[in-house]
């Protein structure tokens, strides 16, 4: 298997002013974004706006995002769905991409049991060969992937990792102490990383890596050769930016950064709109007082 990295950016999708995907403009980013450390982006998840592309859209954006990057850095496919058939009818589309990977998010709004959610992403790992990453985001999806059914997932071969934006450190702690080695656990919320990290993940799937990608490669490297000293003041440095890159719902407010600061990546699609004036106001003030490192013409 393809080693996918520590920090996976979730990619935002670019749109033109008419509203339509800007698949230059993500193959760009893309690219920049490997420029600035992410070791892999996640193409279609959450940040992606995925509950608005339709999967044309989306099959699109995996096909050309990894022919722009092709083999430096890995294309993680966002193929969840919270109908089971879909969701394996887009992960197998995406494995005849080319995609090296797939993100599985809990299924939202239907609340299934714990034995449902077992049942859905065995049926859909069985369905494929690409490596599955699970995706725990009760705060979106309102189920919970308790620790003992990502443990018992875990046993499935190509289940390799999960993405943990719960904030409940206890139950992560439970799943790293439980399953396999190369079983991968990369925290879904960045002011979590450098937490998770101390108690055995692996690394982040990062929304403010738009902005400091090498700041977070930075922080997680001085935690791998043990100068924690290094890594906290980093963390400490970021958390302006951990907080206030979620002063409204995701992605908007990345999407304003990365358009205030000369990036254009067009607005989120309704029913999500840009940050209000006092949002908006908040956001260019922590980007004032943050080091940027995405290179931005």
């Amino acid at each position: 298997m393809k080693e996918l990295g520590r920090l996976l950016t979730a990619m935002i999708t670019p749109m033109k002013e008419d509203g339509s995907v800007d698949y230059e403009q993500a193959c760009t980013l893309a690219n920049k974004l490997v420029d600035s450390g992410s070791d892999g982006v996640v193409v279609v998840g959450t940040t992606g706006e995925s509950p608005t592309l339709i999967r044309s859209e989306e099959l699109k954006l995996f096909a050309e995002i990894k022919n722009a990057i092709g083999d430096r850095a890995s294309v993680i496919a966002g193929t969840g769905s919270n109908a089971t058939a879909e969701a394996i009818e887009a992960t197998v589309q995406a494995e005849e991409i080319g995609v090296d990977a797939c993100l599985l998010v809990v299924p939202y709004y239907n609340k299934p049991s714990q034995e449902g959610l077992y049942q859905h992403f065995k049926a859909i790992a069985g369905a494929t060969k690409l490596p599955c990453i699970l995706y725990n985001v009760p705060s979106r999806t309102v189920a919970n992937l308790s620790a003992e059914t990502t443990i018992r997932l875990s046993r499935i071969d190509n289940i390799i990792g999960t993405k943990e934006a719960s904030g409940n450190f206890e139950e992560i702690a439970k799943i790293i102490g439980a399953v396999k080695d190369d079983f991968r656990v990369w925290s879904g919320n960045d002011g979590d990383t450098l937490p998770l990290l101390s108690l055995g993940a692996y690394g982040v799937v990062s929304v403010v890596s738009h902005l400091v990608g090498k700041q977070m490669r930075e922080m997680i490297e001085a935690f791998l050769a043990c100068d924690i000293k290094r890594a906290s003041r980093i963390h400490n440095s970021l958390i302006p930016l951990f907080k206030n890159m979620f002063i409204t719902a995701n992605p908007c407010p990345v999407k304003y950064a990365l358009n205030y600061l000369g990036f254009p990546v067009g607005k989120p699609r309704l029913p999500l709109v840009e940050p209000d004036e006092a949002s908006a106001a908040v956001i260019r003030e922590v980007l004032t007082n943050s080091v940027i490192d995405l290179p931005i013409p």
